[in-house]
């Protein structure tokens, strides 16, 4: 494999932008100049306006421009905002000067921090020419510790603007930390390519494998070369790939050709040998970014839609998804264990599903494995929550469609409300109702988990979903999405807060009359927003830890309110006890007629019966207007045939 020039693409469409900054008097305009005329300049001004270097000064023939900077205190606001602008920061020393060297790690480098800027740095010691040679140690000497120190720093160089020594290198150094930048491939402390670099030339590795036989052969690996370097590979230039990795990784190479070992080994060779630009082409043909993720132009292209408008999987996706999980389930027990699910996720950036909301939000069997319904479930949760991000990785983990095809935006909830029905397959509920009320134990039935007497008090959403049978014999995917009670004024706050919700559950205990007036409190509160907003929403009331002794009063309220609200009774459940009374098959069921279920508050009902006062109103006039346009008529008729007849 060869290095081959595709970084530009990389940089904007204005070039790469460096600023070269340090102490007074260590060389700084100097060296901009004598870069840029290829010649020493006599006279130097203070501060150098903004110098364009020539493009065909480097390989890559993208634009730099070079900004330098003034060291003093007056000028130090603006020194920061250049530095925060810089692609790449040169931080230049004297070489005849130690203390402009010291100034670096006492100084500059953690200015750098504090400023927040964080792109590489290229360390230039100027001057060379006037170092007292006798008195010379090595760069590598001077500047180890302080390269231990700062990751940051790229390169250290030594130069003379006056010899014109390693002037042009010091902003090559420069430019090619910025289109080919070693921090997110390699960790230099371990020496070894970072977890997301191997991700990704895995990815690129299965992707060119077409025989999908572990190995790349020379065909394959000559395909490789054509699209990432638009040259083909020599027979003998092949022979040599496999020899140079097999001589020090046998595993590297077998019969049938490279294998994924040999292929990352070449990799961080190219690293190590500063051949960063090889492995970035690689990766770039294959439409990565800096961050060594897909890049928008990959990606699915941002999604219209309304925020009473959700998104799902589509039957294609599903079906490719029911695929992958067969194929990744090595053991055949119908269950993706950690092991497996980190080989499915190993050619995405990271696993998706490490921290919330997708950790702990489907049910796990006794070892901790997906089954296919809570596989397909955490899809279709990350799906309505984000939508990008889950044709991302599918993406990674092999979906070849076009990845528009991957999702469909489903119809508005309020047209859905006019046709009385929904065809949504994914619902999103959401849970209110008081502390220790029995939201949290509601959540963790939804997904099998045990009953627990501890009491975890909630801070932050949470969300469980899983798969809900129909009568008729199909599945809807319900997400229950926990609103802690402190979090509601909060999410109220919003116009379309109840826009993704498809129906709302109130729980409270029924053993304890404060948590049934704070539900009613905050069933009210649903409703009036919904109202307001025209956001409203289906809504059933738990009765929940059925198991103890009942408030008479809260069931009489209850039931009252319920009734003057038009909702169905309380629902009894006990959690502990696991009598769920159907619950969740009726929340579905009320989701899937979103036109009823809808509470009315005594303002709505007032709002309410003044419209039709008003419709009314105006039906009379109606009818009262044509009734006079009616006679009008009649009279005209009449006096025409009067004026006839005299």
């Amino acid at each position: 494999m060869a290095g081959g020039d595709s970084a530009a693409k990389l940089s904007s469409t204005t070039g790469v932008r460096i600023v070269v900054a340090g102490d007074r008097g260590t060389g700084k305009s100097s060296l901009i100049i004598t870069a840029a005329a290829d010649s020493f300049p006599t006279n130097v001004p203070p501060v150098l306006p903004p110098t364009r270097l020539p493009d065909d000064m480097f390989p890559d023939r993208v634009p730099v421009t070079v900004i330098d900077t003034s060291s003093s205190m007056e000028n130090r606001g603006k020194l920061a905002d250049e530095l925060k602008r810089a692609d790449a920061v040169v931080l230049t020393y004297a070489c005849d000067q130690t203390s402009t060297l010291d100034r670096l790690s006492t100084f500059w480098l953690p200015e750098l921090r504090r400023l927040e800027v964080r792109v590489p740095v290229i360390v230039a010691g100027c001057k060379l020419d006037l170092r007292d040679e006798q008195q010379a140690i090595s760069l590598e000497q001077v500047m180890s510790p302080i390269m231990q120190q700062f990751r940051e720093i790229e390169t250290c160089i030594e130069c003379s603007a006056y010899r014109h020594i390693q002037i042009a290198e010091v902003f090559y150094y420069a430019q090619k930390a910025v289109l080919h930048p070693t921090a997110p491939l390699f960790d230099q402390e371990t020496q070894l390519l970072k977890p997301r670099c191997v991700r990704a030339l895995k990815r690129i590795f299965i992707l060119c494998d077409h025989d999908r036989d572990g190995a790349l052969s020379d065909a394959e690996l000559n395909d490789f070369q054509v699209k990432c370097f638009s040259a083909p590979l020599q027979p003998s230039e092949i022979v040599d790939v496999k020899r140079v990795v097999q001589e020090t990784l046998p595993e590297g190479v077998n019969e049938d050709g490279l294998t994924l070992t040999g292929f990352l080994f070449l990799h961080a060779l190219f690293i190590e040998k500063g051949r960063l630009e090889t492995t970035w082409t690689v990766l770039r043909k294959f439409g990565y970014n800096n961050d060594i993720r897909l890049g928008d132009d990959q990606l699915l292209p941002p999604i219209k839609r309304t925020p009473d408008q959700s998104v799902e999987l589509t039957s294609e996706a599903v079906e490719f998804l029911r695929g992958v999980f067969t194929l990744f389930d090595i053991d055949g027990d119908g269950a993706l264990n950690a092991l497996e699910l980190d080989d499915l996720f190993s050619t995405a950036p990271e696993s998706p599903w490490g921290e919330a909301p997708y950790a702990n939000a489907v049910e796990k069997n006794a070892l901790g494995g997906f089954s296919l319904d809570g596989f397909l479930s955490e899809w279709a949760l990350m799906s309505v929550l984000d939508p990008v991000l889950t044709v991302e990785n599918l993406i990674y983990i092999g979906y070849a469609g076009d990845p528009s095809s991957a999702v469909r935006v489903t119809r508005k909830r309020r047209v859905d409300r006019k046709k009385q029905s929904s065809e949504r397959n994914v619902f999103q509920c959401f849970v209110f109702g008081s502390k220790e009320a029995g939201k949290s134990s509601f959540l963790h039935s939804f997904v099998g988990r045990p009953f627990s007497e501890v009491y975890m008090p909630t801070t932050e959403e949470q969300y469980t979903v899983t798969t809900v049978d129909q009568p008729d014999g199909t599945k809807k995917t319900l997400i229950l999405r926990e609103i802690p009670e402190d979090a509601v004024e909060k999410l109220l706050s919003h116009n379309d807060a109840l826009a993704a919700c498809d129906i709302a559950v109130f729980v409270h205990d029924s053993s304890n009359e404060p948590s049934w007036m704070r539900a009613t409190e905050l069933l009210v509160q649903v409703a009036s927003h919904g109202e307001s907003t025209g956001y409203e929403v289906p809504c059933i009331i738990v009765a929940a830890k059925d198991d103890l002794e009942p408030n008479p009063t809260a069931i009489q309220d209850s039931t009252r309110v319920s009734q003057d609200m038009g909702l169905e009774a309380p629902i009894p459940i006990s959690t502990k006890l696991g009598d769920f009374n159907n619950i969740f098959k009726r929340i579905v069921r009320a989701a899937e007629h979103p036109h009823l279920s809808i509470p009315e508050t005594e303002a709505g009902k007032t709002r309410k019966q003044y419209h039709r006062l008003v419709n009314r109103s105006l039906m009379v006039v109606s009818v009262g207007a044509a009734v006079a346009v009616v006679g009008l008529a009649a009279y005209r008729v009449y006096a025409t045939r009067k004026n006839a007849s005299s």
